[in-house]
């Protein structure tokens, strides 16, 4: 074998090495925002049964609190607010609405404390505990999903991954994240006075 064709056939030998290679760090990251995808559509799903849970609670309280009116539209809008950006896929809109959800609904139980018929009734303790319970879940999915969003975000800036995300057009996905001022613990002497 002479030189120039044992250096055609090296060269041959890496060309299908680097397109192989290429291959796997694109098969990659398909995986990573499958993942992402996945990750939203397990929140989607636990956001879904939340909100069919929501209209069951304010009826429920409705009957025993008839003068909290602001507090039921509040949460009914913020409970269409998060419908609508989850519809359209905005994260950040879905973080917002989610905010504002879970204030009214922290406001709600709160002030369901002050009415003892109603906290007493079965069907409210049982909505109670499956929102909360949801509650948890939409908490453990949200990481999983944040997790997931950080490591395509991460890959998608590493060489040499940031040459085929480009060229194949990977963007990146944005964390689903609640203000800090929502999500601290609701303070039950502000809703009584």
């Amino acid at each position: 074998m002479n030189p120039s064709m044992a250096s055609v056939i090296i060269i041959a030998v890496l060309i299908v090495i680097f397109i192989f290679y290429g291959i796997s760090i694109y098969n990659h990251l398909v995986n990573l925002k499958n993942n992402v995808a996945r990750a939203w559509a397990n929140i989607d799903v636990l956001l879904k049964q939340r909100h069919d849970e929501i209209p069951k609670l304010v009826e429920t309280c409705k009957q025993y609190m008839g003068y909290e009116q602001g507090t039921f539209e509040q949460v009914m809008q913020a409970r269409s607010g998060v419908y609508q950006a989850s519809d359209a896929g905005d994260v950040k809109a879905v973080g917002v609405a989610e905010s504002e959800l879970r204030n009214g609904l922290g406001k709600l139980f709160a002030l369901a404390e002050a009415y003892p018929d109603l906290h007493a009734n079965d069907s409210f303790a049982n909505l109670q505990q499956r929102i909360s319970t949801l509650e948890s879940s939409i908490s453990d999915r949200r990481e999983f999903y944040n997790d997931s969003v950080n490591l395509l975000n991460t890959r998608i800036e590493q060489f040499p991954h940031v040459l085929i995300a480009r060229r194949f057009g990977f963007k990146s996905a944005e964390m689903l994240s609640f203000s800090q001022e929502q999500t601290r613990d609701v303070d039950l002497k502000s809703l009584f006075n």
